[in-house]
């Protein structure tokens, strides 16, 4: 950690800091130019926060050398982490597609997804339990029964299912339901509390992106989950939220390579959310995977016009299976399996 001093700052103030930083066990190094003062933290800086030493007098700036995310850095971990989930491999040099429908309507329509999205040759399977709507009028989602009828629709073909969980009081009963994957949705990227009690789990969780939030804000979001014991985290681009008004979201493709740099952990992306509309959710798909994405996260109904929600940008059946081919040439293209 660096200070830096303000121009014509005293002995006083330059030995404040330096007092300051001994009560939290880090040693100092002070630089005197010739216009400005510059002290050198030594030591663990994660111990002292930077807002205290910003407030301290003749501190006119405070730079941080070491990043304030730890176990999620890649820095912590060298290697791509692979996450396990219930034997399908995410991450390294595997790619995964997701799919299934936005919402769980019925038995009936959950058994046609399932097969639909096990035909495609997706090894995985999404789908909303529980639905976080702008509109309180909106449709909400079949909740634990919906549950119940979409782990009965994926076992039959041995499909892990990946979920969101919306409030911290249903976490036990998701366990209880054996939800392989806890997705954790834009509105609840900051939610803190959530964030640790699923770290307390020892269950893959999905992180996606706030609608405004930065790589760096979506990293400590993550590392709340790691500090808390868990660390199977994918991070998931879902697009967010810009000036633009012709599609639903920006996806914002910049922050995989940012992420393969500053993580060792997979990043998928979710082109539904993103474009918005059915028709731009292949030309996403294709450049997520041509830009490093491990994998996706497809919206997929057997009558997207009959969808609860969200009709307008899932795929039909048949879409997911032409998608699934182009996506493999890409995948093959740049040396990885799908």
């Amino acid at each position: 950690m660096i200070i830096i001093m303000s121009s014509g700052v005293g002995d006083e103030q330059i030995d404040g800091v330096v007092r300051k930083l001994k009560e939290f066990g880090l040693d100092s190094n002070v630089s005197r130019g010739v216009e400005r003062t510059v002290i050198g933290a030594i030591g663990d800086e994660t111990k002292i926060d930077k807002e205290l030493l910003q407030a301290l007098p003749g501190v006119e700036d405070v730079i941080r050398v070491m990043k304030p995310y730890k176990i999620v850095a890649r820095s912590y971990h060298k290697e791509d982490t692979v996450i396990d989930i219930g034997g399908v491999k995410l991450g390294g040099n595997q790619v995964q597609i997701i799919a299934g429908p936005c919402s769980v309507e019925t038995q009936p329509q959950m058994d046609e997804a399932a097969k639909y999205v096990a035909e495609a040759g997706c090894r995985m399977m999404r789908g909303g339990a529980f639905k976080p709507r702008t509109s309180p009028y909106s449709f909400q989602g079949t909740g634990v029964e919906g549950l119940e009828m979409f782990r009965t629709a994926a076992e039959k073909y041995h499909m892990p299912i990946v979920t969101e969980l919306m409030d911290v009081r249903m976490l036990d009963t998701f366990l209880d339901h054996d939800v392989d994957v806890i997705q954790i949705g834009t509105r609840n990227m900051q939610n803190f509390d959530l964030l640790k009690e699923v770290g307390r789990t020892h269950k893959p969780v999905i992180l996606k992106r706030g609608m405004s939030a930065t790589i760096s804000e979506w990293l400590m979001a993550a590392e709340y989950i790691a500090a808390g014991g868990n660390h199977n985290i994918i991070f998931c681009e879902r697009g967010v939220r810009s000036f633009e008004t012709y599609y639903r979201n920006m996806l914002d493709v910049t922050a995989i390579p940012v992420l393969k740099k500053e993580t060792h952990l997979p990043v998928i992306v979710d082109p539904s959310h993103a474009g918005g509309k059915a028709w731009m959710v292949p030309q996403l798909s294709r450049a997520a995977i041509a830009a490093g994405a491990d994998g996706l996260l497809v919206e997929m109904h057997p009558t997207p016009c009959d969808a609860w929600c969200d009709a307008d940008q899932a795929l039909g059946p048949q879409e997911l299976k032409e998608l699934m081919v182009s996506l493999r040439l890409i995948a093959q293209a740049i040396g990885r399996d799908l």
